[in-house]
């Protein structure tokens, strides 16, 4: 396993502290979390789980359109 160093001001690294008491993690899990996020190049499997959830019956573009008025003509330049 490999490790980083990185240096923080003292209120980023306040706040790093709090942030990862508040998530019952220590630090270095905290931010190896965080990166791991980053990182990720696939989507969460709840989002995975959504595709397809949803109903056909969204309204057309000419639909959402219908209600929406004109423009004024512009003036020329």
């Amino acid at each position: 396993m490999g490790q980083v160093t990185i240096y923080l001001d003292n209120e980023t690294e306040n706040k790093l502290k709090k942030a990862a008491k508040s998530s019952c993690l220590s630090v270095s899990k905290w931010i190896a979390g965080l990166i791991e996020e980053k990182i990720m190049t696939e989507w969460p499997q709840d989002v995975v789980k959504l595709a397809g959830s949803w109903k056909d019956d969204f309204p057309s573009i000419e639909e959402i359109r219908s209600n929406v008025g004109h423009d004024n003509p512009r003036e020329g330049l």
